[in-house]
């Protein structure tokens, strides 16, 4: 399961469950990219978060 380099965020699993109670297994998993960082002065494809790229987008053009 693909997990966040920067936040640690991972998928969630649980139950669907209808109008007749009938339940069924669900996944809910995080929209994890691979994007090219800077880390430490070297270029590194890192898998982070659509969340944690909006905020990193944030900071440098804040």
């Amino acid at each position: 399961m693909a997990r966040c380099a920067l936040c640690g965020k991972i998928g969630h699993f649980g139950r669907n469950v209808s109008h007749s109670n009938r339940r069924t297994p669900a996944r809910w998993l995080p929209n994890i990219q691979r994007k090219t960082l800077v880390v430490n002065g070297q270029r590194r494809k890192v898998t982070v978060c659509t969340r944690c790229i909006r905020t990193m987008y944030k900071e440098a053009h804040a």
